[in-house]
């Protein structure tokens, strides 16, 4: 059942499309930084980096959406969030801004075919005349799905 709660949410783009999370589950954003890459990952994991001395798993957003991999530029950005299995980085194409949508800017999203491969997307906001693709980051990363990047920041912690 999609969260429809009405909050903050802070707004990222990937390719021309607006995405957001609740600023609850945000704890910072950086700059691209060098990531490690770690062997026998899924796809989306693009590796893991030590963040002030805490190992973190990071997600190419773009790719565990379904989309192409890019080069990053000036705008690319990790996006660290609390989630289910603990602290991810994202990466996304850039940063936008934190907004706040009010009941009734908030809706269910449309049903389109089998959504069990969409599990993470909580619902749609609308701002405007921007439509904003709202994430539940605990349904969007699960332990299973990282494996031995998940593993590797376990021990490290």
């Amino acid at each position: 059942m999609a969260n429809l709660e009405s909050g903050r949410f802070l707004t990222f783009m990937i390719r021309d499309e607006h995405y957001g999370v609740s600023i609850s589950k945000v704890r910072e954003i950086n700059q691209m930084m060098d990531i490690t890459s770690v062997p026998k990952t899924p796809k989306f994991v693009e590796g893991i980096v030590n963040l002030r001395g805490k190992i973190l798993p990071v997600v190419n957003l773009r790719e565990k959406l379904g989309f192409e991999k890019i080069a990053y530029d000036r705008e690319t950005c990790i996006v660290v969030i609390e989630s289910a299995v603990g602290q991810v980085g994202i990466v996304v194409d850039a940063v936008r801004e934190v907004i706040d949508l009010k009941e009734g800017q908030i809706d269910v999203p449309p049903h389109m075919g089998d959504n069990s491969e969409l599990k993470f997307l909580s619902a749609i906001g609308k701002l405007e005349d921007k439509v904003i693709i709202l994430l539940d980051v605990d349904l969007a990363f699960s332990e299973e799905e990282f494996g031995s990047a998940m593993s590797i920041q376990k021990t490290a912690a």
